[in-house]
């Protein structure tokens, strides 16, 4: 009963009178309207609940708390019903009188009715435990106090279904669950029963939901759309296409310094574009002439901006400077004042305040000195870049930068002029153009006619052309099959003669060992050798991989010039148990490397 009874009045507070009511009190529909919110019957348009009392900001067309975005009822907690009141305060139901009938509370000691979950928009509510003899007139007579009913469809065993206009009367209605509705004064048992009201879930009111959904997500989207094009930023101005008009007027804003921003983008859109031909070549001339002329103009503003720098920069030091020197009195007053003379009549908390103050107007003393002297020498440093030790070879770099900025231009007078010379030329070129387009005129109508003769004989060849093309491709086709032959039988002569080398490379290795077996026996004859073996093991130490005896000799021949070759190779197969050959590749690759193999006999204990 509790839940249902929070469930549909939310956070609304009850006086002491209603709850010491008596339930033989005439005015007991109005109380327990006022507890629903609604208007009683035979009391109309009366106010019985305060606004104070009501859930603020309420919009019953939207059924959602105006000023706060959609809700999604099926999320727990979140609900579109205020939340439930403290439980210790009780809701009392009271004895409620209809025309035709009369509704009974329950106990309030018996649990409360229970109810599904909320359907997502849900106007429709299931009514049960109707009476038998109860008809259509009395459901609406009783349930129309909780709204406007817009269908009731009532079924022969005792229950019915309510079809609200909002959504917020079904909570008043879910308030009803409980109460024992007698038709009359009867005491039939088919003139009485028990109401259950609880939520139901129509297809009708879903739909209705889900367009209200869309609806909203239709409105957000507009609106963050409205919001996106307010924060993007303004596209550029479109650019006109050339004309002889457009480019008189544009070659007027690049004069004026206050339009030549928006005129030099519009003159290099135009080049990029590739609008520069013979016809319009000496419009953009005077246009990229005119843009220079402001380059002049630039450089003076560039530097009235830096002497207003420059002078900003001294009234700063000037500044700085008078800062320190106040800075300096101060501390000169705090020494003053330390010492014995006045330090004794000062007491020991003013003393310590004192040395605080002192202590803290030095350090602020010592950063402002710091970036002073910061500052000077920056200075310092731009004078020793811009000045030299001598003072003639001032006055001769102004003399020549004078003469330099004369220089510089009288040679923009010549550019200038050499410029306007090439501007009439091609001007007097495309004069001279026109008239020999005028003479060619009739001179083109012979070369048609020669050249429709000449089409007609290349025609022939062409096809002439075309069959001897398919001549060439067959005979292609027949040297392709000859190649691929060919190299078939090369690749089967390669496999023979690999076997072959391979044979002869085992035979090779089989009289090299026998060589070898037949020479361990003769050792070392002298110290020369040894000093070889020493430095070819080292050689080969470093070489893991091997090396052939081209490569040995050429490195030896840098320590002796007079050892050869075969010298080394007879040292080498003398020490079998030191050094070994291996060979490697296959066919015309095939090489004999040495190595060192001194420590593969020798094994860890």
């Amino acid at each position: 009963m509790m839940a249902a009874a929070a469930d549909g009045l939310g956070s609304i507070a009850i006086d002491a009178t209603q709850l010491n009511m008596s339930v033989t009190d005439p005015t007991a529909w109005a109380t327990a309207m006022n507890n629903l919110g609604m208007v009683p019957v035979g009391l109309p348009g009366q106010q019985l609940v305060s606004d104070s009392i009501c859930v603020p900001g309420f919009d019953p067309g939207l059924n959602m708390m105006t000023g706060i975005t959609p809700i999604n009822p099926m999320i727990p907690g979140l609900g579109l019903v205020p939340p439930p009141p403290p439980t210790e305060v009780a809701v009392v139901k009271e004895i409620i009188h209809c025309k035709s009938c009369t509704l009974f509370p329950q106990n309030p000691n018996l649990p409360p009715p229970s109810t599904r979950e909320r359907p997502p928009g849900c106007k429709t509510v299931f009514v049960g435990g109707l009476p038998e003899n109860a008809t259509e007139e009395i459901i609406q007579e009783v349930f129309e106090q909780c709204g406007d009913i817009t269908a009731i469809r009532k079924s022969k065993k005792n229950f019915c279904h309510i079809r609200f206009a909002e959504e917020f009367m079904v909570d008043k209605a879910i308030y009803l669950s409980g109460y024992r509705m007698r038709l009359g004064s009867s005491t039939d048992k088919k003139d009485s029963g028990r109401l259950h009201v609880d939520f139901a879930q129509a297809r009708d009111d879903f739909y209705e939901w889900e367009c209200k959904q869309r609806m909203r997500a239709r409105e957000e989207r507009h609106r963050r759309k409205l919001e996106e094009d307010r924060l993007r930023p303004p596209s550029p101005p479109p650019i006109m296409h050339y004309s002889e008009h457009e480019a008189a007027l544009l070659a007027e804003k690049l004069k004026d310094d206050s339009k030549f921003s928006e005129a030099i983008t519009v003159l290099l859109s135009w080049i990029e574009r590739g609008e520069v031909n013979r016809r319009s070549a000496n419009h953009f001339y005077s246009m990229v002439q005119s843009a220079n002329s402001h380059v002049r103009r630039l450089m003076n503003e560039k530097a009235t901006h830096e002497q207003e720098m420059e002078e900003a920069k001294e009234n700063f030091k000037n500044a700085l400077t008078g800062i320190l020197t106040q800075f300096e009195q101060i501390v000169a007053v705090f020494n003053a004042s330390t010492r014995q003379k006045a330090w004794d009549h000062f007491s020991k908390a003013q003393r310590k305040n004192i040395d605080i103050w002192r202590k803290h107007s030095e350090e602020l003393r010592n950063a402002q000195s710091e970036q002073l002297m910061g500052i000077r020498r920056e200075e310092e440093m731009e004078m020793s870049d811009d000045e030299t030790c001598d003072s003639p070879t001032k006055k001769m770099r102004v003399d020549e930068s004078a003469l330099a900025a004369q220089a510089y231009a009288l040679k923009e007078e010549n550019d200038s002029l050499r410029w306007q010379l090439d501007a009439y030329r091609n001007e007097v070129e495309l004069l001279k153009q026109e008239k020999e387009q005028l003479f060619r005129t009739e001179e083109n109508l012979t070369k048609d006619q020669q050249v429709q003769f000449l089409q007609q004989t290349m025609q022939g060849m062409q096809q002439q052309l075309l069959t001897i093309q398919e001549e060439l491709n067959n005979k292609k086709s027949e040297l392709e099959q000859a190649k691929e032959e060919q190299s078939h039988t090369q690749a089967l002569l390669k496999v023979l003669q690999e076997q072959e080398i391979n044979v002869l490379t085992v035979a090779l290795v089989n009289q090299d060992r026998e060589n070898n077996t037949e020479k361990r026996s003769q050792g070392l004859k002298s110290e020369k050798e040894a000093l070889l073996i020493g430095i070819i093991s080292t050689f080969l130490h470093v070489h893991p991989f091997g090396a052939n005896i081209e490569y040995l000799w050429s490195y030896m021949q840098q320590l002796d010039s007079k050892i050869s070759a075969n010298e080394i190779e007879m040292l080498l197969m003398r020490l079998p148990r030191m050094f070994k050959q291996e060979f490697t590749g296959v066919g015309a690759t095939l090489e004999k490397r040495w190595k060192l193999c001194a420590f593969e006999g020798i094994k860890t204990t």
